[in-house]
């Protein structure tokens, strides 16, 4: 009797969802371009993964390669350099989310406190286009402002009577070039999210706060900074998701022979070793071994996230 029971909660289950489906056939079809894309894109490429696990050859293709299992795994984390790229990357990632993940909220809440329309969109504008910028370009203006010899850097810090310093040669300095030039290019634009939350606050209740006699600061942190906590704890958790995959183009543009001590991270080490190199093997095992980081983190905090306050991606 129970079994029946079950079976037909079941099927009726199904036809519930088959009929909410049918409903919403629109829906399905509109994301179904979103869907191929991924599919083919992202989950297609992952059949390649597997020559981490082999001794790739491309005369034998992906199949006809010999199966080694963890060998490369093993030969990076045996390998002397393994801490210092784990370092490294680990380093310039979590200086980055300390620095370039505030910034853009405290930028948004102050744009949101400015009632005059062309300062603001002035600001806006100023902050913004840098995010427009090509990499190459960004870097090109990095190398030539704090060229030891023609740097405005050097000059200035000439003209106040310090001593200059050939910073794109000293490993000291190459994690602060490396953050502070990108919170540079994307706070402005990483600031839009919370602009676009703040959008959202009733102004009901700033009248209602400020017949209260509540001061700008306490409306601020009492009314704008909850409505944004939402939006923070979400890219936040993305950030943490991606904290082992630094982009390799803004790295290799800045570096050279003596910054490599500090710029050499797993995300290079694997565009060298993977296509200077050819060892596609070794490669595809290092960059397996970051995603796997990767998703670890983002499904830890995630569940920390959404136990701690309802908020998580899923």
């Amino acid at each position: 009797m129970e079994k029946q029971t079950t079976t037909l909660t079941a099927t009726k289950k199904k036809k519930s969802r088959r009929k909410n489906i049918l409903n919403s056939w629109q829906l399905y079809l509109l994301i179904l371009p979103a869907f191929a894309f991924f599919l083919v894109f992202h989950y297609g490429p992952m059949y390649g993964v597997q020559i981490a696990f082999k001794n790739y050859m491309p005369s034998l293709g992906i199949w006809g390669s010999p199966w080694v299992g963890f060998k490369h795994f093993t030969k990076f984390f045996e390998s002397y350099y393994f801490w210092d790229l784990l370092k490294n990357t680990l380093g310039i990632s979590i200086y980055s989310l300390v620095f370039g993940f505030p910034i853009p909220i405290l930028l948004a809440l102050a744009l949101n406190e400015i009632k005059d329309g062309s300062f603001k969109k002035t600001i806006q504008t100023v902050t913004y286009a840098p995010h427009f910028i090509s990499t190459v370009v960004i870097v090109g203006m990095i190398i030539a402002f704090l060229s030891p010899t023609s740097g405005i850097i050097n000059h200035g810090l000439e003209a106040l009577g310090f001593e200059g310093k050939a910073f794109m040669e000293d490993p000291r300095w190459f994690r602060t070039i490396y953050v502070l030039s990108g919170v540079w290019q994307s706070t402005g634009w990483n600031s839009v999210i919370y602009m676009a939350a703040l959008s959202g606050v009733d102004s009901q209740l700033h009248e209602a706060a400020t017949i209260d006699g509540a001061s700008r600061i306490q409306r601020l942190w009492y009314i704008n900074l909850p409505v944004l906590v939402p939006t923070m704890v979400i890219l936040l958790i993305m950030n943490f998701g991606g904290i082992m995959s630094l982009g390799h183009e803004k790295i290799l543009l800045m570096q050279n022979p003596l910054n490599m001590p500090t710029s050499n991270v797993i995300s290079t080490f694997t565009y060298q070793q993977g296509l200077l190199d050819a060892q596609y093997s070794y490669a595809a095992a290092i960059g397996l071994f970051n995603s796997v980081i990767n998703s670890i983190l983002l499904i830890t905090v995630n569940k920390i996230s959404s136990k701690l306050n309802d908020v998580s991606l899923w």
